[in-house]
């Protein structure tokens, strides 16, 4: 052995080793951070190295284990047959390697040899335990020896059976995924609802099923494909095929792809068959997997720790395709932000069909330098979103048209913009129609409007029939509006009406806070309607003398003139005046008592036994007091409740002085 060989070998394996683990933990977590090529590579660089120099592999090495750790919150499940992963073969010489020796068991043992080939679905395994042909429990791979408890979460699958056609014990495997078509929606939503992507559907499928709210699980597009006989004790196969056939009888969404295969000649032809219709195929796949069908031959055969030696998983390399874009659009999400999409002529990339993809914001494009009628490279490796990776700058013709980002809404034609420091390009229109849902949500909210019964679903409800198209469409229901949303809705039409009524007569701060202005919170709302007086006084107020006022930074200043200069601000605040809403402060809004906390900043924490934080909140500032969010060496008291934070902590560390609620009440004279 060269010494020198062998000391960069063990150098580079302790590279490889922490960064794997890494990779491996996020993608358990369901954080994608690179390609499954970039992941598979890696793998295999340290593979091999470990295969050269055995003495380096250690028992925590990457290569000796399966999965990662279970999540906190879910009960601990031990498989009795273990859930192992794969051996990974990324060339047909490789599949050849793997039939010799499957030759020789076959030889040796005089047993019948044949393979089955079935599609690798890209999703989280998982195991489904029936007693009595009743499913009785659930659970994820986790580290293939124990798992997570999802029974919950797998119940709310449609295509698990929750009762087999016949009464018998059987424990089986599969695959839990999302749809092609169900991803994109999903994504789509999500891009609407400006949330984060997910990254691919496998990741989306496995943060879905490792949901502690079965809830949130039930709201997901996941699906299952069974694979696998893990274990029966009332009935005996021989072959594997044979146990997938049976599984179909009794009512489980058996794999489609599973293919008998005479030689592995067949095989590998099958394998390049399933490549070719990747894009066919309504779900996502990361490779072909090539399974002995003889179960007396792989039980002779056996297995390592990790993985069967009766199979292995073709791998299919990164695809990247050429297209050309045809356009850029701008979409607008449900609070403004302004994301450039482009429209690309219709190509496949890694099985699925791509005809548009996200450009991120107007910097990417700069970076990037994409222009329409650019060709430009796609890529998708390991089912990721797909992305414009690189220009073909060679390939332009000089037709290729830059791309501007607007400067005004696409959608309503309000003014867009984009703040210092952040890359979003936003609407500030209040009427836009992009926006109407989450502004509506936000107006009848808590701290707003607080319009009780006006929730998510009837607000969703009453957008999709048309009975709103803005905010003041609100106080123009009617009691036969409101009842034709629900059967039997006489009582809860009524109740709504009278709430809406009611929200009328709110005070000033709820009205500006509800209006939904960048940077203005409930806070910053009740200082400005104590300041302004009237939303005619504020609607008036110049940027200067927006500014004099000690808690409005320039940004801040600069949102609310802004929003008060745009046509469909003045037209709201037109027709909620028509309305009847209330458009000046309250006789005893904001009313100071006396000045016993003039100059004091308060911050609250924890929970309050006679007082909620926000009456709290209230007397302070009737004291001549104000609040803080934050704990800082400006502030002069902690008022700390039950189940106090770090706050509290905070406090303690920079010496703050810390009261309870019964010093509080102390210090106002009650």
């Amino acid at each position: 052995m060269c010494k020198v060989e062998f000391e960069q070998a063990k150098k580079r394996a302790e590279e490889l080793k922490p960064l794997l683990k890494y990779y491996t933990q996020k993608y358990f977590d369901d954080e994608q951070v690179v390609s499954d090529y970039e992941y598979d590579m890696l793998m295999r660089e340290l593979k091999g190295i470990e295969k050269e120099y055995p003495e380096l592999i250690t028992k925590d090495s990457p290569t000796q284990k399966v999965g990662a750790s279970i999540k906190k919150g879910f009960e601990k499940v031990t498989h009795e047959v273990p859930l192992q992963s794969l051996q990974d073969v990324f060339s047909f010489a490789e599949v050849m390697e793997f039939d010799e020796r499957m030759k020789k068991a076959a030889e040796e043992y005089n047993l019948p040899l044949d393979y089955v080939v079935e599609t690798k679905i890209d999703g989280l395994s998982s195991a489904l335990e029936y007693k009595n042909g009743v499913l009785v429990r659930g659970a994820t791979r986790g580290d293939g020896i124990v798992g997570e408890d999802v029974t919950d979460n797998l119940k709310t699958i449609k295509t698990i059976p929750k009762k087999l056609s016949e009464p018998i014990d059987i424990t089986v495997r599969g695959e839990v995924f999302i749809s092609k078509d169900d991803f994109d929606k999903l994504n789509e939503d999500r891009l609407m609802e400006e949330e984060g992507q997910f990254a691919n559907a496998r990741n989306a499928a496995a943060g879905s099923l490792r949901q502690l709210d079965s809830k949130i699980t039930a709201k997901r597009p996941l699906d299952i494909y069974i694979f696998n006989v893990q274990k029966s004790d009332s009935i005996e196969f021989k072959t594997h095929y044979e146990s997938l056939l049976y599984l179909e009888k009794l009512g489980f969404n058996v794999n489609p792809v599973k293919v008998l295969c005479k030689d592995i000649k067949e095989a590998i032809e099958e394998i390049k068959k399933i490549g070719e219709n990747r894009d066919k195929l309504t779900f996502g796949i990361d490779g072909a997997v090539v399974k002995v069908n003889n179960l007396e031959l792989r039980e002779k055969v056996g297995t390592t720790y990790k993985t069967p030696r009766w199979a292995v998983a073709y791998k299919y390399p990164p695809e990247k395709k050429q297209t050309i874009v045809k356009d850029i659009v701008c979409q607008v999400g449900r609070t403004g932000a302004i994301t450039p999409m482009a429209i690309l002529e219709p190509v496949f990339v890694a099985g699925s069909k791509i005809s548009k993809t996200t450009l991120h914001n107007g910097d990417y494009i700069k970076e990037k330098d994409i222009r329409v009628g650019d060709t430009v490279v796609i890529q998708k490796a390991g089912d990721v979103i797909p992305e414009v990776i690189d220009v073909v700058k060679e390939k332009r013709t000089g037709e290729e048209i830059p791309f501007e980002m607007p400067t005004v809404c696409p959608v309503c034609g309000a003014e867009a913009v984009r703040e210092e420091g952040e890359a979003v390009l936003r609407c500030i229109g209040i009427e836009c129609p992009a926006k109407l849902y989450r502004s509506i949500i936000h107006f009848a909210s808590k701290d707003a409007m607080d319009i009780n019964g006006l929730g998510d679903a009837i607000i969703e409800e009453l957008i999709n029939r048309k009975l709103i198209s803005n905010i003041p469409d609100i106080y123009n229901l009617t009691l036969e509006d409101v009842e034709s949303l629900k059967k039997n809705g006489k009582k809860f039409a009524q109740n709504l009406i009278n709430a809406i009524n009611e929200s009328k007569n709110r005070d000033l701060y709820r009205l500006i806070n509800a209006l939904g202005i960048r940077h203005v919170g409930v806070k910053l709302a009740k200082s400005i309607a104590k300041k302004y007086k009237t939303m005619d006084a504020l609607m008036k107020a110049s940027f200067e003398n927006l500014c004099l006022k000690e808690d409005i930074g320039e940004i801040t200043a600069n949102s609310i003139y802004e929003f008060f200069r745009q046509d469909q601000t003045v037209d709201l605040i037109t027709k909620l005046k028509k309305a009847g809403v209330n458009m000046k402060i309250q006789e005893n809004e904001n009313v100071v008592t006396d000045e016993k906390f003039a100059g004091k900043t308060f911050v609250l924490t924890g929970t309050l036994e006679t007082m909620s934080r926000e009456q709290a909140s209230e007397l302070i500032e009737q004291h001549g007091g104000k609040t803080s969010s934050s704990v800082s060496k400006k502030t002069d008291y902690v008022l700390a409740g039950e189940e106090a934070g770090s706050k509290l902590k905070k406090a303690q560390d920079l010496g703050i002085t810390i009261i309870n609620e019964q010093q509080f009440k102390d210090m106002l004279g009650n």
